[in-house]
């Protein structure tokens, strides 16, 4: 039904050290801080001059910049710096997973990737930012959270889901990549009052009220989590929606990798295909998609999934990404409402709380 597209592999990221890390996006731009990050990437030329292409603040800051640099490395290059910067100090430990990511495990795997080409860390503090090549310049095409998928480009990007997870040999040589969804399921990021307040708010709007229960909602996420803990763990991107997705002339790739961690494979696939696919299009295409996952998971070296088994694995693991949405505070109510309409659709959908048993 559909063709396997092509990978590249990224750069080795050339830079790690303990370093201060910049608190601010000034001092992140600073030709001095820039000159010592880069040093590894170019011999020592010291910057000597910076301009801010594009500034994309969440609740972390994302530059595209260019650098001049002097003697050998004359000449502009275009980058991307991504870190916690101008925000509150408890807001800034978020990026030490995705710098470590870039720095230990992205140069050995076949995913399409942005090429990292520093990577700063203040492991005390538990704080990252790195620096990649600037996709952008090159070509590349960032999706918008919300942009709608078809179902071939679903394929596409479900091929580069499958290479992650076939390459789960990779964990033994990375206990730092943990088990994730139980710290989420029991975190007090938000009470069960609190969760049930958004629930019957806008963002819950069109589920039904058993979808938008929030104490079902909080024992379905602990209920699979515990059955996750008994899957063959994978690499497993963790929020992989639209936004968190490029396109290039060879395919899709994968950015934004702060919630990576180790489980089942079904976290990212029931999550994916329902978060960037319209509810009509999912509710006719996911099977022959989820068929195509387990074809490329074989075909790339992984584990032959039973069909049938898979479906429910798959079904029952709609309610990870729809628990993320709804809990998520700090971003766009019209992105809140969106992914939590088509996530929650989902485990509807497949009866998710039933197959967890509630």
């Amino acid at each position: 039904m559909y063709e396997h597209s092509g990978h590249l592999i990224s750069e080795k990221a050339d830079f790690m050290a303990e370093h201060v890390i910049p608190r601010t996006l000034a001092e992140a731009l600073d030709p001095a801080w820039l000159s010592a990050a880069l040093a590894a990437l170019t011999g020592g030329a010291p910057v000597t001059a910076v301009e801010t292409v594009e500034v994309i603040r969440t609740v972390a800051t994302k530059v595209r910049f260019t650098a001049a640099f002097e003697g050998a490395k004359a000449g502009k290059e275009a980058f991307c710096l991504k870190g916690f910067l101008d925000i509150d100090d408890s807001m800034t430990r978020g990026g030490f997973v995705e710098t470590d990511f870039y720095a230990k495990l992205a140069s050995q795997l076949p995913v399409r990737l942005p090429a990292c080409v520093a990577t700063v860390m203040n492991r005390e503090t538990q704080q990252g930012i790195f620096i990649m090549r600037d996709l952008i310049d090159q070509g590349a095409r960032f999706c918008t959270a919300l942009e709608p998928f078809s179902a071939n480009h679903a394929a596409q990007s479900l091929e580069q889901l499958a290479r992650l997870h076939a390459s789960r040999s990779l964990l033994d040589g990375h206990p730092w990549v943990r088990r994730r969804i139980a710290e989420l399921a029991h975190m007090a990021y938000v009470t069960p009052s609190m969760l049930q307040e958004m629930l019957d708010g806008p963002r819950g709007e069109g589920l039904s009220s058993q979808t938008r229960n929030a104490a079902l909602l909080l024992q379905g996420v602990r209920a699979l989590a515990a059955r996750d803990e008994a899957n063959q763990p994978v690499l497993v991107h963790g929020d992989c929606h639209a936004g968190n997705i490029f396109w290039t002339a060879d395919g899709p790739g994968l950015i934004d990798w702060q919630v990576l961690q180790q489980g089942g494979w079904a976290l990212d696939v029931a999550y994916h295909i329902a978060a960037v696919l319209p509810i009509e299009v999912a509710e006719t295409d996911e099977r022959a998609l989820l068929d195509h996952y387990i074809d490329a998971v074989r075909g790339f070296g992984g584990e032959a999934l039973d069909r049938e088994n898979a479906w429910t694995q798959y079904r029952m693991s709609a309610v990870y990404g729809y628990y993320l949405w709804a809990i998520t505070r700090r971003v766009e109510p019209s992105i809140i409402k969106t992914f939590v309409g088509r996530l929650g659709a989902s485990v509807a959908r497949h009866g998710s709380f039933q197959l967890l048993g509630l």
